[in-house]
Order: structure tokens, then sequence, then C-alpha cells
């Protein structure tokens, strides 16, 4: 079967690979739709530490059941469509014995550490299949991705008492304000440029900020009367938005990274003591989260088409990076459709 795999940084193409084998317990998907991940995006340039070369890319991912293992539940029965929930867990470690089974130590992610869903078949096991006929299958491929920001937003603890500022308007960041507006939360998002701005307005943010051409702390000082924001999401992953969230929370705040950053970074640590802050870190996500998600997707009046910047035919997959790099100002998600 066909499957691209990125061979090396600005390198991608299409090989033939050996046809997944099904075993007990596992499904064997026919892929339809995979969205690239950042971190497809940082693999390409070289910039993914967890990646060896060759890999195929690719996490986001829905399809239709085409073969099904012995002891698979009558459910996942062929031709159903499907969600693949991308991370595995050992079970032992310290997060997986908390529960935390989404910052598993061991974890896997398909396409990162091992081989992905940007091929014309994948097998799971059925457990890590979450299903549903009720999205239009394109959409599927967006609940892995918003669940990530779902994630961040509940461990942010956020209610319909805060103002929360997500920092960076990318499908990550959207994620996050979208989790954060059906909590009920008045949402500020912040981003460079208007595309995305624009976007997070659509998508419920009471106010917007274009980083470009407004001063972020002024404004903030302006919407908070001066105190701050309750929560920071922080969804760029950079030096200088990781401090911002620091300086713009409020006094006993809550602030959640998503993003990390590729360089050190410096901090008056002080206001870690002196504001009493809660300081999180936020890694994938869970099943749960994906299940609000697809509610949340659900119960939409519009379809969620616009969060889907370009969409790439499979044949075409090997033109779905370089696009990408070449419109990272203003695509929110790229997707592959088979």
């Amino acid at each position: 079967m066909k499957a691209l795999m990125i061979e090396g940084v600005n390198r991608c193409a299409f090989h033939d690979v050996d046809e997944p084998s099904l075993g007990p317990g596992q499904v064997l998907l026919s892929i339809r739709h995979v969205a690239l991940c950042g971190s497809d995006f940082s693999t390409f340039k070289g910039y993914n530490p967890l990646v060896t070369l060759p890999r195929i890319p690719g996490h986001e991912i829905g399809g239709d059941i085409a073969a099904v293992g012995e002891g698979v539940p009558a459910d996942f029965a062929v031709g159903r469509r499907a969600i693949v929930i991308p991370y595995t867990s050992c079970g032992t470690c310290p997060s997986c014995r908390r529960g935390r089974v989404n910052a598993c130590r061991s974890n896997r992610t398909l396409g990162v550490q091992q081989n992905g869903g940007l091929a014309e078949r994948i097998v799971v096991p059925y457990g890590k299949l979450i299903l549903n006929d009720t999205l239009a299958p394109r959409h599927l491929a967006l609940v892995e991705p918003l669940s990530v920001g779902f994630h961040a937003v509940a461990r942010g603890r956020v209610d319909a008492s805060d103002k929360v500022l997500v920092l960076g308007c990318g499908m990550i960041g959207m994620g996050a304000v979208t989790g954060a507006v059906a909590r009920g939360a008045e949402v500020i998002a912040v981003d460079i440029g208007t595309a995305k701005t624009d976007l997070a307005r659509r998508y419920g943010a009471a106010h917007v900020i274009d980083a470009s051409r407004e001063d972020v702390a002024k404004r903030i000082e302006a919407l908070t009367g001066g105190d701050g924001v309750d929560v920071v999401i922080e969804a760029v992953g950079s030096p200088a938005t990781f401090v911002q969230a620091i300086d713009l929370v409020a006094f006993s705040g809550r602030v959640v990274y998503i993003g990390y950053a590729k360089e050190p970074v410096s901090y008056k640590t002080q206001y870690f003591n002196l504001k009493e802050l809660d300081i999180m870190g936020s890694r994938n996500a869970t099943a749960e989260d994906m299940q609000r998600v697809i509610r949340y997707l659900e119960s939409r009046t519009q379809a969620p088409d616009d969060l889907i910047s370009k969409i790439f035919p499979f044949e075409d997959a090997e033109q779905a990076l370089p696009y990408w790099e070449k419109h990272r100002d203003s695509a929110i998600k790229v997707m592959i459709e088979r």
C-alpha cells in the first residue's frame, strides 16, 4: 500500500509499504482524512527531537472500519466511522498510576515515536477508536487537535466566572478558545494578524487582540480593570509568550502551557510567589476530552469547515507540508483526504 514518508529535512515522498497485519483485539481502519499537526511540520523541518526518520506522519485521523480481529466487540462493525486516539500508555508509570494516561512517561504517539496515519490503512487496538457516524467524515480529523485545547481548559479549571486569555489562535489555541467558551467563560484571544483573531471571534471569543497592532498588556489592563485575567492558556510556544503569560495573569491566577518553547525561558520568578500562581503544563488529551469535543461539534449549528484551510487529495499529499510552510501565518488546519 502507499504511505507518505518524511524522509529528511524538507523532503517527503510516497513509498510502498507492507500491508498492516490484523491481530486479536485490533481493527483495520481505512484512512479517509488526516489533518496535519505542528508536530508533523516540526518533523518536516527537522525540529522534532522525538522523531527518527524516515517517518509516516499523521495522528489526527478519521476513517472507516475495514476489518476486525478476533475478540473485537460487535459495535466495531465494518463500515462504521471512527476517530483514532493516537497515544499509548504503559499503565505502570507515575502518570498512568494516577489515571493521567495522556501524560504517560512512555507514550508513543502515532506519527511521532511510531509511524502514523498518512497511509491507505492502519491497524490499531479497538480501544484506541471512538466510533462516530454523526459528524461529517472530514470533521472526525478535527476532534483530536481541538481536544488538546479542551484538555488545557480542563487543566486550568475554567468556569463561567473566569476571564480567560488564549495566546495563539492556531488549531490548538482554537481548541482552547472553544473549550473555554463552552464552559461559559469570557475569552480574550490574541494572535498576530486578523485571519486567526477573526476566526476566534466567530467561535465565541468576546474580545480579540491583534498583537501586531495593539499593545496586548494595555488592552488586558483595560479589559480587566487592571486586575489581569483569571486564566492564561499559552498555545504559541515561544519564550516571549511564556513570560507574557506570567505578566498578564491576575494574582492567584492560573497559567496553562500547551506550547513548549524551543529555547530557554528567563523568568522573574518573584511573580510565581507574589501572585501565588498555579502554573501547569498540558499534554495531549484524554478520551473524555475527545468526547467533549464531539458533543461540542455535534451541537453547533454551523459546520466547522472554516477551521480547515486547505484539503489535498491523498495522491497530492506530498504538497501539503510545503504548502503549510508557505502559509504559516494564515493556515489553521491543512488536511489530506482519501
